[in-house]
């Protein structure tokens, strides 16, 4: 199966910011529910070891990403405090509001960050979750090379595959929605509205969950892409785990040394 390249609607300039937020933060909330990524928890914290960091710059985090139980397991397994800075393209408001209750260990950067051009002052292992399908081969190619150049690690972590039985489990999302929203916090009448009367957000997360699935790389396309970098000094690891998907590099010992 080829890989499709089509925006997905929660990407689209026109769609209102209110209701990308909801969708995001619904879909964020399905993933937590079922904590799809705890497979990939000890090899990302094993390669953050290796880089010699304990910051994580979070790419393209919508309503946060897995980081606000994630944050506490990885510093476990690091033996370490890690801290994480919530970025994006398209600052979720409510995902800001949970970083400040969650203290000093996360926080949301206010400003638009372009995953292409991250600006210098932020600084750490740079993780991405299942949003690299959002890009084309070439700006992927791009996002590696800038953190290869600066010498920062990555981890790229997508729930989504490119195969028949995903996709047919990408048709589930809305039942998923339509479930838990009400157990979501904060509580919205918004958001009710948007599920139940006019059930904008489990159409979107159907439509785009299916498109996700269509869009995502299989480990073979992104170790090609890796290998065009020609980082010599670079320690790739790729494959998958569970039901995710990875793409892990860091600075090898000797180019630490």
């Amino acid at each position: 199966m080829r890989r499709v390249n089509c925006s997905e609607i929660h990407e689209q300039p026109w769609f209102p910011r209110r209701l990308r937020d909801d969708v995001t933060d619904t879909l964020q909330f399905i993933f937590d529910t079922a904590h799809l990524y705890q497979p990939i928890t000890s090899r990302l914290a094993e390669a953050m070891r290796a880089a010699g960091t304990s910051h994580v710059v979070d790419l393209c985090s919508g309503a946060g990403g897995p980081w606000f139980w994630l944050q506490q397991m990885i510093a476990k397994q690091t033996a370490a405090p890690v801290s994480v800075t919530l970025t994006d393209r398209y600052p979720n408001l409510a995902a800001r509001a949970r970083a400040d209750e969650a203290g000093g260990a996360i926080g949301y950067c206010i400003d638009p960050v372009d995953a292409q051009k991250i600006p210098p002052q932020l600084w750490g292992f740079r993780t991405i979750f299942s949003s690299l399908h959002h890009f084309p081969p070439e700006e992927i190619a791009a996002i590696l090379r800038d953190a290869v150049d600066r010498g920062q690690g990555v981890g790229f972590f997508e729930a989504a595959q490119r195969r028949p039985r995903r996709i047919f489990c990408a048709c589930f999302m809305p039942i998923g929605a339509l479930i838990l929203v009400p157990f979501m916090r904060p509580f919205r009448i918004k958001r009710l509205l948007w599920t139940y009367l006019i059930p904008v957000i489990p159409l979107v997360l159907l439509f785009d969950g299916v498109l996700s699935c269509l869009r995502c790389y299989s480990p073979e396309e992104l170790r090609e892409i890796t290998l065009r970098l020609r980082a010599k000094n670079y320690v790739w690891d790729i494959g998958e785990s569970g039901a995710v998907s990875y793409l892990l590099g860091y600075p090898s010992a000797a180019s630490n040394a």
